[in-house]
């Protein structure tokens, strides 16, 4: 299978699944076992990063073993199904924002598969797949959602939400979505060459962001609870996605490959590293 989906909250299953597959990594079990589903002909991986039930939260996730898990099996294209919190008054609540840049402001990740001896810096000035997000809006279009093409996500540490300052200084800097899951995510997927597409589903106003300047704090509840109004439309997507693929992008031209390094299951990177 060459197609995978990161689920994130809100979304922890991807439908009938055929099979279900334990797989062991060097870097210790993933947050599930992966499933796999049939989406328009094709074998999909499906990983709930939260794990099921979303009992992980997101500073604890072992992304080094999920992003392992999904290669070792023949992904190569990965989509990244996310919440985020806006921090634009027009992202609004239930849009959908296809990520084109990120800002790392998380702590103590583990977040390379190169800790030595050899050594690799990977090209990640453009984080996302260019082909895999074409398709995306494309599809997101399609299920009639509001979609933004392009965005730059600031991922924090969690699991705490911001303070009112740390908000203020976010939109100052021009950023417009808020998260805590896309890094290192991203920079994994591009270590081992895969291509990578984050799908942010805003799902509040992070504090101050909202269109009158609303002071009201983000609340777990009113996050959760976007993402359910959503979840099956959010599946919509993948499902287009998917389903076009066949065309656009297949010949994987875009250069992810490329921009990656020499991580590989069984090759350079040493589990072991501190």
């Amino acid at each position: 299978m060459s197609v995978g989906i990161l689920g994130g909250s809100g979304f922890y299953e991807l439908g009938d699944a055929s099979t279900t597959i334990t797989v062991e990594t060097p870097f210790g079990p993933p947050s599930a076992p992966v499933t796999v589903a049939s989406i328009g002909g094709a074998d999909v991986a499906f990983l709930p990063r939260h794990g099921t039930g979303h009992t992980i939260p997101p500073h604890r996730i072992n992304v080094r073993a999920n992003l392992w898990a999904l290669h070792s099996l023949g992904v190569r294209r990965l989509f990244s199904p996310c919440a985020v919190g806006s921090l634009r008054p027009d992202r609004q609540p239930g849009d959908m924002v296809v990520l084109d840049q990120l800002v790392d402001r998380t702590w103590g990740r583990p977040d390379t598969y190169f800790d030595g001896p050899d050594l690799h810096h990977s090209m990640f000035a453009d984080p996302y797949c260019p082909v895999l997000r074409g398709v995306a809006v494309r599809a997101a279009m399609a299920e009639s959602f509001t979609v933004h093409d392009g965005g730059t996500v600031v991922v924090i540490n969690g699991p705490r939400f911001s303070t009112r300052a740390e908000s203020r200084w976010f939109r100052s800097q021009g950023w417009d979505v808020i998260n805590m899951t896309q890094y290192p995510e991203a920079a994994l997927a591009r270590e081992l060459g895969m291509c990578f597409a984050g799908l942010g589903l805003v799902t509040d106003y992070d504090t101050g962001a909202g269109p009158e300047g609303d002071g009201e704090p983000v609340t777990m509840e009113a996050v959760f609870a976007i993402l359910a109004d959503n979840v099956e439309r959010v599946r919509g997507v993948l499902a287009r996605t998917i389903e076009s693929l066949g065309g656009a992008g297949s010949a994987r031209d875009c250069g992810c490959a490329a921009a990656g390094g020499a991580a590989r299951p069984g090759l350079s990177p040493r589990p072991d590293s501190p």
